[in-house]
């Protein structure tokens, strides 16, 4: 079972779902677009490992910096 992060709107039909869980022993981090009135997961996403969480933190506040969204 998938211990739910974070849920952001992404527009009136979708959300972006933040969650830890695990795939076959190993523990992921999960990122997923969900269509919000079927509350169905799409295909959009990834999942990878917790130890990548600080070079993925860091790609996006470098990102955020880049867009000028600090």
């Amino acid at each position: 079972m998938e211990q739910a992060i974070a849920t952001i709107q992404k527009n009136t039909r979708e959300e972006i779902r933040i969650g830890l869980g695990e795939f076959k022993g190993h523990p992921l981090v999960s990122i997923r677009v969900w269509v919000t009135a079927e509350d169905l997961p799409t295909k959009k996403g990834l999942a990878f490992n917790p130890a990548l969480l600080p070079d993925v933190i860091a790609a996006l506040e470098a990102a955020q910096k880049e867009a000028g969204a600090a």
